[in-house]
């Protein structure tokens, strides 16, 4: 593996698209089908936003990447919190997750 594929924001971002992907079919099991699909876009495009940033020609290109893979984390925080208030779904752990990967982002943006 190289330097880029083990990076721990790689990882994590990786891991989280993948229960992003396992909760969204649950939820769409429960016939929530608009929030599954708001939920489904926005938590995986924080590992591929990750993922571009990785590949960024600039200094600039990286910070724009990865404060488009921080933005979606909050979105993707955002539809977590709602589903939460209005369904009995549990959603603390993907939040916790998510406010990790938040906090990394923010870490690696500010010292880019």
């Amino acid at each position: 593996m190289s330097k880029l594929e083990d990076s721990p924001v790689r990882i994590k971002s990786f891991q989280f698209a993948c229960d992003i992907v396992f909760f969204t079919r649950s939820l769409k099991r429960q016939n929530e089908y608009e929030l599954a699909s708001q939920l489904l876009k926005s938590g995986t495009s924080i590992g591929a936003n990750v993922r571009e940033a990785q590949r960024g020609v600039s200094t600039k290109d990286f910070k724009n990447k990865f404060g488009i893979a921080l933005k979606e984390a909050d979105e993707t925080k955002y539809w977590l919190e709602l589903i939460e208030a209005t369904s009995e779904n549990d959603c603390k752990v993907l939040i916790a997750k998510c406010e990790e990967l938040i906090r990394i982002m923010v870490s690696i943006i500010k010292n880019s």
